[in-house]
């Protein structure tokens, strides 16, 4: 989290810093995957000899009630999410801020995607914190406060709404860097943290020092950036090859694998938790093992809270493990030693890219990312090269001749395309044998299948070039699912089964009808 990257970085100012918050109000506005509580947790840990420093957090969910109590007591650093801060600042007299010092806006770009602005402008306003708002509230807060509000707005990615954002909160901001370097505003910026900005000169313009001048990003010099071109019917046994050479390479490691639906993750975590290897050997002749040996957990905003924190934390702690998740992983979430992030569904905009990759190489540790794309998706390389993000080809031929096949290797080199490898053909058989033969694993793949096809035609702008539906042979995506069935057939019974609830509603309808008529 930039939060935790900024007190780092003031790692010889902490006490004093701490010190200051004796006397003053801090105030967090976060918003992802219940980060507040990680925030607080965190807090706790760090003032766990400070015990006059009291955190706290107020969010969406929660007894309010008990927040209201807690915040009658006092709080020296609270942390919060837009709506419920909002709820009480208006609603809670017993809140008092008049000692407000800090306020700092972590995940800014995430908060305004997720359409908290207008929220964001009235708790400003109700602040006194807003620099072009209503100047009779302000004036009163100001006068209440014996200290200089100082607002932070956090992010890793930089965009027109981040740049409202920095324009109404800000006055005469300093920036400062990931390499530390501090910028006084005068006002000419050249590096904020990986995105590049043009120097202006006109005072006018000062509220859109953050915009970027060619929208680059720097990523760690640490992250090592591969794609792999994969057709799209053998992607799921691709997948399942890399995943299995990675981690008998190097069995202690953690391996974040990003889908593009909740339908996806629960289907691959369902998949890879119980196929079992070899195909061919019959439980009676000889026993057979998990094809992917490693504990694997699943990560995505379908699951409940506790069984989500559940999983951050036991993921957190392990030296050896797979998630697979969402973009709900992308950002907020600190998971450390985590070696390798495998994007199997394309993230979309460059700054998708950029935040789930930043999941790994963090504080120096050295990273590995994967992208997949399928042929029909490689001009997607060159938007993220418009961004200043180069990736380089991954060696997938060495990995799979490096599988046995029947007990032995294969030295066949020369094929007519990936798809006839002997490899990825005798896995993708025995794939298809397990879905069949599970109905319930067979009706998880169904469901993956469409959702991932709805969100595949959901990509926005100039995206919907590169991702376009009509270039996609169906059959072979839901060969990507281990699907014998035509995606026609999966389809047909879809539509089949809409079909017959419609007519049952309008017979049930009829029914209805007749019954008052013959009442009346």
């Amino acid at each position: 989290m930039y939060l935790l990257m900024l007190l780092l970085a003031l790692g010889k100012l902490l006490h004093t810093w701490l010190l200051l918050l004796i006397i003053c109000t801090s105030m967090i506005l976060e918003l992802s995957v219940q980060p507040e509580l990680l925030v607080y947790e965190i807090l706790q840990k760090l003032l766990h000899r400070f015990h006059w420093i009291v955190p706290g957090y107020v969010m969406g969910g929660e007894n309010r009630s008990k927040e209201k109590a807690r915040l009658r007591k006092g709080i020296s650093i609270l942390v919060a999410t837009p709506g419920r801060l909002l709820d009480h600042l208006k609603n809670t007299s017993s809140f008092l801020h008049t000692n407000l010092r800090w306020i700092i806006f972590d995940e800014a770009d995430r908060i305004l995607e997720l359409g908290f602005g207008k929220e964001i402008e009235e708790i400003l306003d109700l602040l006194g914190s807003r620099t072009n708002g209503p100047t009779c509230r302000e004036d009163a807060v100001i006068k209440t406060s014996e200290f200089q509000r100082q607002n932070l707005l956090l992010s890793a990615t930089l965009n027109e709404k981040v740049n409202h954002l920095a324009q109404i909160s800000l006055e005469n901001p300093v920036t400062i860097g990931l390499d530390g370097k501090k910028m006084q505003p005068k006002p000419s910026l050249e590096h904020f943290g990986s995105v590049e900005f043009d120097a202006d000169d006109d005072s006018e313009k000062l509220g859109k020092i953050i915009s970027p001048s060619n929208g680059d990003y720097k990523l760690p010099a640490q992250l090592v950036q591969r794609y792999v071109k994969v057709p799209c019917g053998s992607r799921l046994v691709v997948l399942l090859s890399i995943l299995k050479h990675l981690f008998e390479r190097e069995a202690s490691q953690k391996i974040v694998v990003f889908f593009s639906t909740c339908d996806a993750v629960d289907f691959h975590y369902s998949l890879f938790s119980a196929f079992l290897w070899p195909a061919n050997l019959h439980p009676e002749t000889e026993d057979r093992q998990m094809f992917l040996r490693f504990k694997t957990f699943q990560l995505h905003g379908n699951m409940k809270h506790e069984d989500r924190r559940t999983t951050f934390q036991t993921f957190k702690k392990e030296k050896s493990a797979l998630l697979l998740s969402t973009d709900v992983a992308a950002r907020g979430l600190d998971f450390p030693k985590v070696r390798c992030i495998i994007q199997y569904d394309s993230p979309g905009e460059a700054s998708e890219y950029v935040h789930r990759v930043g999941r790994t190489a963090r504080l120096g540790e050295r990273g590995d990312s994967l992208l997949f794309l399928q042929p029909v998706e490689m001009d997607y390389l060159q938007d993220l090269e418009k961004h200043g993000v180069s990736l380089i080809e991954y060696s997938l031929l060495k990995v799979l001749d490096s599988f046995p096949l029947s007990g032995q290797k294969h030295h066949i080199k020369k094929f007519i395309s990936l798809e006839m490898h002997p490899w990825l053909l005798y896995l993708q058989k025995a794939l298809e044998s397990f879905i069949f033969a599970e109905p319930k694993m067979k009706k998880l793949a169904k469901d993956a299948f469409c959702s991932w096809v709805r969100a595949y035609t959901a990509h926005r702008g100039e995206l919907k070039r590169i991702f376009q539906v009509k270039k996609l042979h169906l059959g072979h995506v839901a060969k990507s699912f281990a699907l014998k069935d035509q995606p026609s057939l999966v389809g047909k019974s879809l539509q089949m089964q809409t079909k017959k609830r419609k007519r049952d509603q309008k017979q049930q309808g009829l029914s209805k009808r007749k019954k008052l008529a013959r009442k009346t």
